[in-house]
């Protein structure tokens, strides 16, 4: 499905220097929807609860967010600058993931650009206690500053293995696998339903797990918690449950 929300140049003529609400209205006037093709949903209004209404049921249609734009004189398109003349509102931004987990560093993918040489970013797994398995569950790269990222060499090397390890329950392929042994704190946006992550996999659907969006590690190492006492995937699916209500 191809949704239409702008209208920038039509039958030869430029219209980035017209204001939003003019380019909007010659965009109804040249489009035909069809079931492939539909003109974006606008909400026009002064109303902060009505916007926040209308932000949350495109959320539970499963939308990212809304895009909240001017209708100015000067709300002209300028391309790669916005200013104030549309925002983005995501749901990211109204973290529903209230609580940090403690989770367990499996694996790792290669650094680039200013983390070449280094771990760019590490999957991330809760503890299933009824398998005993890891199950992956994000893939980490935000939150490292330069030092964390010149101690991981010297956390994870002396655990590193050839393949997943056998508690490891992943379907994702990483550069290196660690031996389960190093726990972070972590925060994140939301969790959400993934069909790459192996956390609580078909619990809530088939064909699914559980991932955290938009993870952020804390800066906090949990040397006070062995693997074993990360944050399981049972606790996982609660938080979800929460999140839902």
């Amino acid at each position: 499905m191809l949704y239409l929300f702008d209208c920038l140049y039509l039958n030869g003529k430029d219209l980035t220097q017209t204001p939003y609400t003019n380019r909007r209205k010659m965009l109804e006037t040249c489009i035909s929807e069809s079931e492939r093709i539909k003109l974006a949903e606008v909400l026009i209004t002064r109303d902060v609860g009505e916007a926040e209404a209308f932000f949350q049921k495109v959320i539970g249609r499963g939308g990212e967010g809304i895009m909240a734009k001017s209708l100015a004189e000067d709300s002209y398109y300028r391309a790669g600058s916005r200013g104030w003349h549309w925002i983005k509102f995501k749901r990211d931004y109204k973290s529903e993931m209230n609580d940090t987990v403690d989770l367990v560093a499996v694996g790792g993918f290669s650094g680039r650009g200013k983390r070449a040489g280094h771990y760019g970013a590490l999957l991330m797994a809760t503890y299933n206690r009824e398998e005993g398995k890891f199950e992956t569950v994000t893939k980490l790269g935000s939150g490292f500053d330069d030092g964390f990222l010149a101690a991981l060499p010297g956390l994870l090397d002396p655990h590193l293995t050839k393949k997943p390890h056998r508690l490891v329950n992943s379907t994702m392929q990483a550069d290196f696998w660690f031996e389960p042994s190093l726990v972070l704190e972590v925060k994140g946006a939301e969790i959400t339903l993934s069909p790459i992550h192996t956390c609580g996999w078909e619990l809530v659907r088939k064909g699914s797990g559980l991932a955290i969006r938009f993870p952020r590690y804390t800066g906090i190492i949990r040397r006070d918690k062995a693997p074993e006492d990360a944050t399981t995937t049972e606790e996982m699916l609660a938080l979800y449950n929460m999140q839902a209500k």
